[in-house]
């Protein structure tokens, strides 16, 4: 099913409304589609880099509307429609986590998961379930999807499609440093305001501390 899917994804970048096919899978993804654009992205970018931060563009802005999208499935429909979608896409078991962490950290957590692999999904439809101040949550997507899209978006701009091999080889790497960054603020200011504590009680928690 999902080899599939990533198949018909990748078919998208050959069509002649690619745009817009990016457009939706990108807002699809942060809300309840499994395959994430950056494959797609990356093929579009390869064949015509000179479009490539438009491409980037076009992936933050349709991610952050999707986002929003999870968001008020969160808020207003979890109980009906949120929970069968992360049932579906496997996340069930890491929606009490990340409610948790939502609830004591907020943007830091959206800025560390948003700019990872880490399904954003999850934290879309989380925030809106806990009741994440829409602002907050609003600036902080904003951040992180467009460090991940912007930058390869940026890359293939500025070097063309030589810098393909590169962003394969150090994309993940860049991202992690970004991740080292981001995570070193946020331990220290959990060293100086007690959030050990707080940092186990989010990994035992369950569904019943969730809701």
């Amino acid at each position: 099913m999902l080899t599939r899917l990533y198949q018909w994804t990748l078919a998208k970048a050959a069509h002649a409304h690619a745009e817009r096919w990016l457009f939706a899978i990108s807002f699809m993804e942060s809300s309840f589609f499994p395959i994430p654009p950056h494959p797609l992205l990356g093929l579009m970018c390869l064949a015509r880099p000179e479009r490539a931060i438009r491409f980037g563009l076009i992936c933050t802005l349709a991610s952050v509307l999707g986002g929003l999208f999870g968001y008020a499935i969160g808020h207003f429909v979890y109980e009906t429609v949120g929970h069968q979608i992360l049932a579906a896409l496997g996340l069930t078991a890491k929606f009490p986590v990340a409610a948790c962490y939502l609830r004591e950290y907020g943007a830091e957590i959206i800025l560390i998961k948003g700019a990872t692999p880490i399904p954003f999904k999850l934290i879309t439809i989380t925030a809106g379930f806990v009741g994440l101040p829409l602002f907050t949550f609003l600036w902080a997507s904003v951040i992180s999807r467009a460090f991940q899209f912007m930058l390869v978006g940026f890359l293939f701009w500025k070097f063309g499609r030589p810098i393909k091999a590169f962003i394969e080889k150090y994309l993940a790497l860049l991202s992690g440093l970004f991740l080292v960054l981001v995570v070193g603020g946020f331990i220290a200011a959990s060293m100086l305001t007690g959030g050990g504590e707080k940092n186990d009680k989010c990994s035992n928690a369950t569904l019943a501390t969730a809701r």
